[in-house]
Formats: C-alpha cells, sequence, structure tokens
C-alpha cells in the first residue's frame, strides 16, 4: 500500500479506537501535515518509499482483541479509498483542520492533531451513525 495511505489507515485507527474503546490505540503523536495527519514516528521508518509491502516492527499478536477490531473495521470500511482520497476526506475533518489553525492549505506545519480533538469528532461520528 502507499505510505500515504498507510497513514491515514494509522490515523483513522488512533481516531476509532478513541471514540469505540475511550482510549488511545498507540502512543506517537499525529501532526497536520500539508497533506493529512501524518505519525511522524511512524514517516521515519519508510520516509524514502513510496509504497510499504512488508513491515519488520512491531508485532501484530500483541494486539489485543478490541484493538485487532477496530484495526479491522477500519481497514474494511476505508480499503477502496487511495492514500489521495484519505488525505481528502481528513481535510474535511475537524481535527486536522483544528491543528492547522489559519495555516494556509499548501504551508507545511508539525501541529499536533489533538488526542482530544480525535476523540470528540470520532465519538460523534459513531454517535451519528447509532441515530
Amino acid at each position: 500500500m502507499s505510505t500515504m495511505k498507510l497513514q491515514k489507515l494509522c490515523y483513522y485507527s488512533q481516531g476509532w479506537h478513541l471514540a469505540w474503546e475511550g482510549e488511545p490505540l498507540f502512543n506517537a503523536r499525529i501532526e497536520a501535515w500539508r497533506l493529512g495527519p501524518v505519525v511522524r514516528e511512524l514517516y521515519a521508518y519508510h520516509r524514502l518509499e513510496s509504497s510499504v509491502d512488508s513491515w519488520e516492527k512491531g508485532d501484530a499478536s500483541q494486539l489485543s482483541r478490541a484493538e485487532r477490531s477496530v484495526i479491522d473495521d477500519v481497514l474494511a470500511a476505508y480499503k477502496n479509498m487511495s492514500g489521495l482520497q484519505l488525505s481528502e476526506l481528513t481535510h474535511q475533518e475537524e481535527p486536522w483542520l483544528k491543528a492547522r489553525g489559519a495555516s494556509h492549505p499548501a504551508a507545511s506545519s508539525n501541529r499536533e492533531v489533538k488526542i482530544s480533538d480525535m476523540e470528540t469528532h470520532f465519538r460523534a461520528l459513531a454517535q451519528e451513525a447509532l441515530d
């Protein structure tokens, strides 16, 4: 998959885990980059690559049943979207917009997408789905 898509799926996994489980899926900071949310720590591992075919970091067997369930649901929901489509989607959402503030759309930024903003946003989306 493209590294852009990987980044956005990590963002959505974090957001939906916050909404459904009430706690972060991972502790790494998410930043509001020009093309959407980016986990800088993850970016450091793939920064010279345009796609990721395998991943040696981490151990999926260490995920809880709830963590695996959220990730599986996110993959199922967003699997048909490209990295660019996911990027465009994040540009319409409050957490990224709030972190970017008044920054010009083409400007670089390393402002944090706050966990609290993500939790509020994704909980509201979850509630809308139930209503």
